[in-house]
């Protein structure tokens, strides 16, 4: 597929030239910084070593004192709290967090997760009546309730408080708990809006803490947790989030809880783990649980005491991540030979229905429909007779606005930009998909239909060194809004070294010039194997990475694309 290469704005020479001096930093990594708005020395600093003290005030966020106060009054009174949360990574991970925070101090407490093909997204009633029977008074709700109108107006008709702690974006009306602790509100004054459902969780403990005398540090060994929701969420790697990833990982890395160190074992890994390898290892793995069997499997894994304990969990999950995997493989492959052979090619949306697929898997399904169709899609399958879906997007098109627009012939719907949730009833398919596919068509630029590589700078193969790669290093931790720099360097060839890997990928080693030989790797692109072999020059885009091969380190490019100039 056809790839289109935008380039950042480059910043003024000037700027970059006195960033440069400033930061004693080559003036190619001094404009990658000024991107980034990281315009001075102060801000430099800042970015390169991020502080908990930079974290914000969290009784800035709207009702975090009302939040704080009904929490104290809970303890204080010995009622029972309820810790409810959604069956994704985010969900588990808030749940686990706030209850196992909680539990430390105060001992009338459970937890409940919603079952994903029972209960479906978000507070159910079920649960409402659940807490009614044990008599709880208090329920926190975590990455959801912003919606659940109906079902909080329920618990207080049961003197029933809520207090929720959501990000996703709120509805026509609050729904009227105790407090709404949601950055999103449009009366909120907090000042960062991109917090994950676990992060708005942390904020409350953190509030609370402050507010009991408790020390941060306690809660600050939360924060493995906080950046797998962040990571796997996919929110901004920005502000607050990038502080928490940050010292998440170092959590993760150097003195990871028994149930993220089982779930690391597991999963293979022998190396420092950055947010890409906590997003396609320990991410879908914590997510199985909820997709295959229920994730309360999860939380238990996440609550474990030792490893002992913490193992047992981790194989139960592993197995469902397998599963999952077939589930996902056997039902990607039936969607796209659905758009291949019923839809219309020139459509710029995807909708499809099948009643018997798996509804854990159908958001993975979308995402995998637009590597190959580069449009906005969702999957529909059936759940207690209705459809109820996951809707993915593209870079630029807000695919929430998109379903909101389509409101009438919905029961409910949720999410975010990029990713949604929605239920309808069977005979509406047909009328959504011809109204989606109408919004979509008035609202999507023909550019959002061609995958985007978006590149910081133009620079040569022989600006590529250690003390080069080093600074890059310290833009990390990568992800939405501060992805890995990306460069592209024209007129390169392999200098005849180059080979194929397992017949389908591309190992090669490229000059530019009389520059130095720089090793590259490109998955899946044996294609442009015989041109580049012939000697043919072509422009590379790619990224700086470090390949350790036997305990020998050394720079290696790992190519996004390849274009050439006929």
């Amino acid at each position: 597929m056809e790839k289109r290469w935008v380039y950042k704005i480059l910043p003024e020479s000037t700027l970059t030239e006195e960033l440069s001096k400033a930061i004693n930093i080559k003036p190619q990594l001094a404009s990658i910084l000024l991107q980034r708005n990281i315009t001075s020395f102060e801000k430099a600093k800042s970015f390169f070593r991020p502080s908990l003290n930079e974290l914000h005030d969290p009784f800035l966020m709207k009702d975090m004192d009302k939040a704080v106060e009904r929490l104290s009054q809970a303890v204080n009174k010995e009622e029972k709290i309820l810790i409810y949360g959604d069956y994704d990574v985010d969900g588990t991970t808030s749940v686990s967090m706030v209850f196992d925070f909680l539990r430390k101090q105060y001992k009338h407490l459970d937890f409940y997760i919603p079952d994903r093909y029972t209960e479906g997204y978000g507070v159910s009633r079920q649960a409402i009546e659940w807490a009614k029977e044990n008599s709880f008074k208090l329920i926190i709700s975590l990455d959801c309730g912003i919606k659940a109108i109906d079902q909080i107006k329920l618990a207080v008709s049961y003197d029933i408080d809520f207090i929720v702690c959501d990000h996703h974006n709120v509805g026509d009306a609050l729904p009227p708990a105790y407090a709404v602790l949601d950055p999103k509100r449009p009366d909120c004054p907090y000042p960062y809006k991109e917090l994950s459902g676990c992060g708005v969780g942390f904020k409350l403990l953190q509030a609370y803490s402050i507010k009991n005398n408790l020390p941060l540090e306690d809660l600050y060994s939360y924060l493995d947790l906080v950046a797998i929701s962040i990571s796997s969420d996919i929110v901004p790697i920005t502000g607050e989030n990038r502080i928490m990833t940050f010292y998440g990982l170092k959590e993760i890395n150097t003195n990871p809880r028994p149930g993220i160190r089982a779930l690391v074992d597991i999963a293979g890994f022998k190396k420092e783990l950055d947010v890409t390898n906590v997003v396609f290892g320990l991410g879908p793995r914590v997510n199985a649980a909820g997709r295959i069997a229920h994730a309360k499997g999860a939380v238990h894994l996440l609550l474990s005491q030792s490893d002992e304990e913490a193992c047992h969990f981790a194989k139960l999950i592993n197995e469902k991540n397998i599963l999952r995997k077939d589930f996902d493989s056997n039902i990607t492959e039936e969607a796209l030979l659905m758009i291949e052979k019923e839809l219309d090619k020139s459509s710029k949306s995807t909708v499809l229905y099948k009643n018997d697929w798996h509804k854990g898997v159908i958001g993975i399904v979308a995402s995998r429909c637009i590597e190959k169709y580069y449009r906005p899609t969702i999957i529909l399958t059936k759940s207690n007779d209705y459809a109820t879906g996951s809707a993915r997007s593209v870079p630029g098109f807000d695919v929430y606005e998109a379903i909101s627009r389509c409101a009438e012939l919905l029961e409910q719907f949720g999410g975010h930009m990029y990713a949604a949730g929605l239920t309808m009833k069977i005979d509406n398919i047909p009328a959504f998909r011809k109204k989606f596919e109408e919004v979509v068509s008035s609202a999507i630029l023909e550019e959002q239909l061609i995958p985007l590589i978006e590149v910081d700078l133009k620079i040569n193969l022989q600006d590529i060194d250690y003390k080069f790669y080093n600074v890059l290093k310290q833009l990390s931790p990568f992800g939405p809004q501060n992805m890995q720099p990306t460069f592209v360097s024209e007129n390169v060839y392999d200098n005849g070294n180059g080979r194929l890997l397992k017949e389908q990928h591309l190992k090669l080693s490229l000059q530019q010039g009389n520059s130095h030989p720089i090793d590259a790797i490109g998955f899946n692109m044996a294609a442009h194997y015989e041109r580049i072999c012939s000697g043919e020059k072509f422009h590379v885009c790619y990224n700086v990475c470090e390949n350790d091969f036997n305990g020998k380190k050394s720079l290696q490019l790992f190519i996004k694309d390849i274009k050439y100039d006929i």
